[in-house]
């Protein structure tokens, strides 16, 4: 019988997934749509291109834009079920083994490392800042911090008490802490691509 080591329900934790999942899809979805379109119209534009710097088609139309041979965006439609599943699961009452939350986590940190190397591909690469691409960053990101510290605090990954109990702790300053991501980000796209001289 598989050892389970959630001993309480973290429906704040199964919201924020659902939510960031529905979110982090709907990004997906989009952008899909929008090469979808540019695949049959080869010379369209991209309904979320609204300037030279801050567009969708440089992105989708680069080899960046589809690292495994096909658009970026069929991995997060594919992805961002996983986190909706899972949350609502936690409110049915659904409480899982330690290999699942490992594996779960190993999903989410491979979905982090993406995002970052994207975002330095479209800062410094292409140049360019790509609607729906933020919108996936500022869901993976928080998404990223409250899994990890949930993993912490339940002692799944394996550490004494009082990193349990910071981990407990930082949970508050989750927003914040997403806060300070988007501010780094929007700090360096501001020093490369002086994004505030250009609106």
């Amino acid at each position: 019988m598989s050892e389970t080591v959630t001993p309480r329900q973290p429906r704040v934790l199964a919201v924020w997934l659902i939510i960031a999942g529905a979110v982090g899809w709907w990004a997906a979805f989009s952008l899909t749509m929008e090469r979808f379109h540019q695949l049959m119209d080869g010379g369209a534009a991209a309904s979320c291109d609204f300037s030279v710097l801050v567009q969708c088609t440089a992105n989708l139309k680069s080899w960046q834009g589809s690292v495994f041979g096909f658009p970026n965006p069929i991995i997060g439609l594919a992805a961002w079920i996983a986190p909706i599943v899972v949350g609502f699961a936690i409110l049915a009452g659904a409480r899982f083994a330690r290999w699942f939350w490992i594996i779960f986590w190993l999903g989410i940190a491979g979905a982090m490392t993406f995002v970052i190397w994207l975002i330095s591909q479209s800062i410094f690469v292409l140049g360019t800042l790509c609607p729906w691409c933020m919108v996936t960053w500022s869901v993976t990101i928080p998404t990223f911090i409250v899994v990890t510290l949930h993993l912490f605090r339940e002692g799944i990954f394996p550490v004494g008490q009082k990193a349990r109990d910071a981990a407990s702790s930082l949970m508050a300053w989750v927003p914040l802490m997403a806060f300070g991501a988007y501010v780094v980000v929007a700090v360096i796209a501001q020093l490369r691509l002086n994004v505030l001289g250009q609106i």
